[in-house]
């Protein structure tokens, strides 16, 4: 009868100690496998040390506290803006454009440059502003 009291312990199997060994495996096998992706070695190609020829893409309308209207630093009047600005957006669709103005200059003129943007159709715009300092 001993012999068989014995057995009858030993009917079911204990997975807890099984359970234990594939979720450590599971985790070696995640750390191994980011491990191998992140330490790739790539030998990458070398810039020249020479400036780019490349101006920079994205024009600036400033109008100061004169009224006198300035793309980028060169005084322009309203026609020569409208002109240049469709040269521009001939050459870049996607022509981004910053409007600045004087915070004493009269609202109608940033209207009437707001205005010429919608007519060339130029969507990439922002208006600069000073960071509120408490």
């Amino acid at each position: 009868m001993k012999v068989q009291d014995e057995l009858a312990a030993y009917d079911e199997i204990n997975v807890t100690p099984m359970l234990d060994l594939s979720y450590v495996l599971l985790v070696i096998f995640i750390i191994l496998t980011t491990a191998t992706v992140q330490g790739i070695k790539v030998d990458l190609p070398k810039a020249s040390a020479a400036p780019s020829l490349a101006k920079p893409s994205t024009k600036a309308v400033s109008i100061a506290a004169d009224g006198t209207v300035y793309l980028d630093t060169f005084p322009v009047s309203m026609t020569e803006l409208e002109s240049l600005l469709r040269q521009y957006k001939a050459a870049n669709p996607q022509l981004p454009v910053i409007i600045k103005a004087d915070s004493q200059i009269q609202y109608q003129r940033v209207v009437d440059v707001l205005d010429l943007m919608g007519r060339l159709e130029i969507t990439q715009l922002g208006l600069v502003t000073k960071k509120l300092v408490k």
